[in-house]
């Protein structure tokens, strides 16, 4: 079986560790930003991405 992760070439390079952040807001659905661990300040300026309340699956639901 041939999955789209088989179609990636195989690097040496290290995975990159995320971190992320709940930011909860009033007035509209709350957000999880996820973004680089060894970031600096200024490469967090562009370096992260976020996602809406309800963008995400349970893992178990995927396998």
């Amino acid at each position: 079986m041939n999955t789209d992760a088989d179609s990636y070439p195989r690097t040496d390079e290290p995975a990159i560790e995320l971190d992320h952040a709940t930011i909860e807001n009033e007035n509209a659905p709350d957000e999880c930003a996820l973004f680089p661990r060894e970031a600096t300040e200024e490469e967090l300026m562009t370096h992260w991405i976020t996602a809406h309340d309800g963008a995400f699956v349970s893992l178990e639901s995927m396998r």
